[in-house]
């Protein structure tokens, strides 16, 4: 084959991967958007922080229900099918939110919006496992993990431009979902039919045999990034630190990591994801030693730019492990069960760390966070003996 006809046949490859990231960041908007837009919603209308929180949990606790599920769904619809339809029913879900105006129905509505979501982070992730050329995997889900970073992250700024009043805040989120739907349904005959593959899916336990370690780190990361971004501005009052140097924190957290992902996906390259996995968790245990020391010192910044990296980078590193490792219907089975473990280190992270700091103050969150990560380092290597072993 001829260098020519190779760069014609990976034309439509690259094509369909640039439109599954750019429909995936289009929802990574609209979905950053719609978590202030309720915070501040309720709180125009008077509602206490303890509904407030549980209208917050309702989307978490939809991505966990129905992850067990999409493998199932993509049998019986169809990827592409799904995914689009998913879309469109996420831009009804907020016409819905604008149109009744209702805290009951609003309930109902964000635990929806947390089942339509799933398939869509979900098959977003297959796809962009599947088109990256393997030799190329580690960079691609860097660029992938990192325009989702900055989409999700545009949603926040687009409500400061918008605010929240009338139609516009809503306006944007159903825009940002059909034209999630629109791009997914134009580069739809480029992406790969994993419903088609005659492949067994095998269950979340059958999975989790396999693959132990990757879904703790799984776990991790989203109980570590999650825990860090709701509490870290709590630790930093506890030492005293002005409210703008608070909001500070988190956006440094945020600017890790975006802009950090696309290294950490080239060395993922080098090393490989399951030795970048360990990497990351040895790294964010030193960031989490070192925040209490340098909370009041201008290194603070720095340590939470690598620590927003390799925090989330735990997860990246385990997406490109995945898809090393597994191919078609297994490779959606086991980012299914990605997604329903992050679900439950969302929920288990920030209260198990919110409680640990009303025992012991501040330090709770640091605690958390390296003990976290060293459970995570310690069970790799116990599965990694294992592996030698046998």
């Amino acid at each position: 084959m001829t260098a020519s006809t190779h760069t014609a046949e990976d034309r439509p490859q690259w094509a369909a991967l640039a439109g599954v990231t750019a429909a995936l960041a289009m929802f990574g908007a609209a979905q950053g958007l719609s978590s202030p837009l309720f915070t501040l919603l309720m709180q125009k209308q008077g509602f206490s922080p303890g509904l407030i929180g549980l209208s917050a949990a309702m989307m978490p606790i939809g991505l966990i229900l129905s992850a067990s599920f999409v493998p199932a769904a993509v049998r019986l619809v169809g990827a592409r099918n799904l995914a689009v339809g998913c879309s469109l029913a996420g831009a009804l879900c907020f016409l819905a939110i604008g149109y009744l105006q209702n805290w009951i129905a609003w309930y109902v509505i964000r635990f929806i919006i947390g089942v339509v979501i799933n398939p869509l982070y979900v098959l977003g992730e297959v796809w962009a496992l599947s088109l990256a050329p393997p030799s190329r995997r580690g960079r691609v889900m860097g660029v992938f993990n990192t325009l989702m970073g900055a989409g999700y992250a545009a949603g926040p700024f687009t409500l400061t431009l918008v605010g929240t009043a009338g139609w516009a805040p809503f306006g944007v989120g159903i825009v940002g979902f059909a034209l999630c739907a629109v791009i997914l349904r134009l580069v739809s005959s480029k992406l790969a039919g994993f419903e088609d593959d005659g492949q067994p899916a095998g269950s979340f336990v059958g999975f989790a045999r396999l693959a132990p370690a990757l879904l703790l780190a799984v776990l991790v990361s989203a109980a570590v990034q999650q825990s860090t971004y709701a509490l870290v501005p709590v630790f930093g009052a506890g030492y005293g630190l002005p409210e703008a140097a608070l909001a500070a924190l988190v956006m440094m957290l945020s600017l890790g990591n975006i802009v950090l992902q696309i290294p950490l996906g080239l060395l993922a390259e080098r090393f490989g994801g399951r030795v970048m996995i360990l990497a990351c968790a040895v790294a964010t245990t030193s960031c989490a030693v070192l925040l209490p020391l340098v909370i009041t010192t201008p290194l603070v910044w720095g340590v939470l730019l690598v620590m927003g990296a390799v925090g989330y980078g735990v997860y990246t590193m385990a997406l490109v492990e995945l898809g090393s490792r597994f191919k078609g219907s297994l490779l959606v089975t086991g980012n299914a069960a990605f997604a329903l473990l992050w679900g439950v280190g969302g929920i288990v992270g920030p209260p198990g760390a919110g409680a640990l700091m009303q025992v012991i103050g501040p330090l709770g969150l640091p605690v958390v966070i390296a003990g976290l990560d060293a459970l995570l380092v310690g069970f790799a290597l116990y599965r990694s003996y294992q592996r030698r072993r046998s």
